[in-house]
């Protein structure tokens, strides 16, 4: 324990040494809980100035993605510096510390009848943090868009310890370069996200859900109704494909199934139920589920993917991926996971934004092997896959972020200039930066 840090931080905020690594590593030496950004930005420059890396880590949802480290010399812990810092309701915008839980966010905000427009998963331990960092978006992505969509301004500190701003606190700010798109998504490689400002939506006046299930058959058949539906004057705030293993846990049906989802006045929503009714195909099973069943189905889904709460040592090894494709390309991706051995499967995508999320449990090798044929049929359709979750030992044993894009260098040169000692997340991010 280096004798200087107990100058920056009092021994409450200090966990002296590290009780247990967790099995998907990202882990600390020592434990760090700073409750102010004076505290954060001291123990940066702190790690700065003495050759020491940090491990940044929010509620812990996304332990397992990246990080070829398996313990830093200093683990930041962001999950005491929490709050709302301003709220605007005439301006629909707010500001909040990183490492408030998402759903905290939401029952403050609900209040007011306001939201962030972002659905991501495990939203009770999910930080904002970390949700921006990664970027994050859920089914509702369609409608919502992703993180990067809802950020407007950002307080940042730098490797060096200097705090920084980007974007500002008005939706209508249109000042200097975006740096916001900077960050947002840089999993924590070029800066400790410490406020984060978003722009608000009201909250929905009534919602619905639609589930479409039918036989693998009839693939061609919804697929053509999909592209209908897009082209159509509805607008489904979610149309999210899943396959027969994840639609049986959520839904009861081991079959494909569709859900699409509405959320607008109720009047809006009735009738764009009705007249989705009157587009479904023949020989296809739909159930509308009213406002209460669809708000505890999404809440079933958001929970359904592994990550550092559901993870333990055992003879089942848990992964995630995310799968980047072309929209109608999702079809062809679920067969892909059809023919996964031995991991069964649980795969689900966006075929509005061709965004998917393929959950994997079984052995080692088998899982292993599973990702490496889901990525292969991915590049095959000229798209990509990024292990979202994965146990520490075994992310040396594949390419967690796929191969290398021509565009690397870029990356590689930013990271060099904000970064050049790999202070923050060192190998955490594409390449192993």
């Amino acid at each position: 324990m280096p004798t200087d840090l107990t100058a920056i931080l009092p021994d409450e905020k200090v966990l002296h040494k590290t009780e247990w690594n967790h099995l998907l590593g990202n882990n600390g030496e020592i434990t760090v809980f700073p409750t102010t950004e004076e505290e954060i930005s001291e123990v940066v420059r702190f790690a700065s100035n003495h050759g020491k890396k940090i491990s940044i880590i929010g509620g812990g949802t996304k332990r397992g993605f990246g990080g070829l480290s398996d313990s830093a010399d200093i683990q930041l812990s962001l999950s005491k510096y929490k709050g709302i810092t301003e709220h605007t309701p005439g301006d629909m915008t707010v500001t909040v510390r990183a490492g408030t839980p998402f759903n905290e966010l939401q029952s403050f905000l609900a209040q007011f009848g306001q939201m962030v427009s972002l659905d991501p998963s495990w939203p009770e331990q999910a930080t904002i943090g970390g949700i921006v960092a990664a970027n994050e978006s859920g089914p509702k992505r369609l409608g919502y868009g992703s993180a990067r969509d809802s950020v407007i301004g950002l307080r940042i500190i730098y490797p060096d310890g200097r705090v920084i701003r980007s974007g500002g606190r008005v939706v209508k700010n249109v000042a200097g370069y975006d740096m916001n798109k900077l960050f947002v998504g840089s999993m924590g490689t070029l800066g400790v996200l410490t406020e984060v400002t978003l722009k608000l939506r009201p909250l929905p006046a009534c919602q619905s859900l639609v589930l479409l299930s039918y036989p693998e058959e009839m693939k061609d058949v919804m697929k053509q109704f999909s592209v209908e539906l897009l082209d159509s004057a509805l607008e489904p705030v979610a149309l999210e494909l899943m396959n027969p293993a994840i639609s049986k846990r959520l839904t009861g049906l081991k079959t494909y199934t569709l859900a699409i989802s509405f959320e607008d006045f109720e009047p809006s929503v009735r009738y764009q139920e009705r007249v989705l009714k009157n587009m479904v195909p023949e020989h296809v099973q739909v159930s509308v589920l009213p406002e209460d069943e669809a708000v505890k189905f999404w809440e079933r889904f958001c929970t359904s993917a592994p990550n550092a709460y559901s993870s333990k040592p055992g003879s089942v090894t848990e992964a995630s991926l995310k799968v980047g494709l072309k929209n109608m390309d999702v079809f062809n991706l679920m067969a892909i996971c059809g023919k996964a051995d031995g991991t069964s499967p649980e795969a689900h995508g966006g075929l509005g934004h061709g965004l998917s999320k393929v959950h994997l449990r079984g052995s080692s090798q088998d899982v292993l092997a599973s990702i490496e044929a889901i990525r292969a049929g991915a590049e095959d359709l000229g798209g990509y896959a990024i292990v979202t979750h994965l146990p520490y030992s075994m992310r040396h044993k594949t390419e967690v972020w796929g191969s290398k894009p021509d565009y690397f260098f870029l990356i590689e040169g930013i990271k060099k200039a904000v970064d050049p000692h790999s202070v923050l997340n060192d190998k955490r991010y594409l390449g192993g930066i």
